[in-house]
């Protein structure tokens, strides 16, 4: 049988496409593929209150780091998952199932259903700071992401990993550096965006 769960909270990526991303709606109007026609991506989910069945999730972390190319056919994500090591092991295995889409709901319906390959799942160290002008991934080595100022007003945007229905602010990124399985890239003066999220099962 499988369990009912619901996790909320801050959200925020950074890809290296130019703000704003074209990838988003901007005053509800619809968005196109990638600025260089290669996405290469960072995703960050801080989870404020979250159940799976009697497993509670507060306060848990994730990072999910990835590439694709416009050209390829439906677009297949190549992702690594980060799991914060805070957890336990069964809280990892959760957190990793909701977010690559395994556990169905609200990531399936957004986003996951483009993915095409998990090179990795793994516990890691995870520091994030989701504070409005001071967002930042910190993965060690893995994972740095560092925002720069706004690029959009408040709520005049929106991205459809957290959901069209949650429009947050487009920033500046500072930097995107990634070194995770087979993914490597750094980029600087690319583009990302900060909201919350809320993400539950189809039950």
């Amino acid at each position: 049988m499988t369990l009912a769960w619901r996790v909320w909270g801050t959200y925020f990526e950074s890809c290296n496409c130019d703000a704003i991303c074209p990838c988003r709606r901007t005053n509800g109007a619809a968005g196109g593929r990638s600025t260089n026609g290669l996405c290469d991506f960072a995703l960050s989910w801080w989870i404020k209150e979250g159940r799976h069945g009697e497993t509670r999730l507060d306060g848990l972390t994730a990072v999910m780091v990835g590439s694709y190319e416009d050209g390829e056919r439906s677009t297949p994500w190549r992702v690594a998952m980060l799991v914060d090591e805070k957890a336990s092991v069964e809280a990892q295995a959760i957190l990793a199932d909701i977010f690559l889409g395994r556990a169905g709901g609200t990531p399936m319906a957004n986003f996951t259903g483009a993915i095409g390959d998990v090179l990795s799942v793994r516990p890691a160290t995870i520091r994030l700071d989701h504070r409005r002008g001071h967002e930042r991934i910190d993965v060690g080595p893995a994972v740095q992401v560092e925002a720069g100022g706004a690029a959009a007003e408040d709520g005049a945007v929106s991205c459809g990993i957290p959901g069209h229905d949650r429009p947050g602010t487009e920033v500046h990124a500072n930097r995107l550096a990634v070194d995770e399985s087979a993914l490597k890239f750094r980029y600087s003066g690319v583009c990302g965006f900060t909201t919350s999220f809320d993400y539950r099962s189809d039950r």
